[in-house]
């Protein structure tokens, strides 16, 4: 069992920095692939980042490559989701999701899901 708790969203100009975090309960964080996701108003949830459980392999969506990036530090059971050169298109509210593999977060198929967080980019 993986509880998510994410944290540091908020309100941000076009063009600035967040950092998003995303806590895991558990002491077996070290085994999931990690993974965020975002749903805007009226929009259906969509990929933005995975990460290995190790923290060798990162994919990303078409959208966000070369914006944000997604780090791990698995002596705090954290996933980070570093966000740079914000859009208002990049407003959302932010999900982490865990799973043993990263096809199955890439997928939405993650079984463990955080509460999100909101982001929101004024333009």
């Amino acid at each position: 069992q993986v509880q998510l708790v994410e944290s540091g969203g908020g309100l941000v100009q076009a063009g600035g920095s967040l950092r998003l975090s995303c806590a895991a309960s558990g002491r077996t964080f070290s085994r999931y692939a990690m993974g965020w996701f975002r749903q805007a108003p009226g929009k259906e949830r969509e990929f933005v980042a995975v990460i290995s459980w190790g923290g060798g392999s990162t994919d990303y969506a078409d959208s966000v490559k070369g914006r944000l990036t997604i780090s791990r530090d698995n002596a705090k059971n954290t996933v980070y989701l570093q966000m740079n050169s914000l859009k208002a298109e990049d407003t959302a509210v932010y999900y982490c999701a865990a799973a043993l593999d990263t096809r199955t977060i890439v997928a939405g198929r993650s079984a463990y899901w955080g509460q999100g967080t909101q982001v929101t980019v004024s333009s």
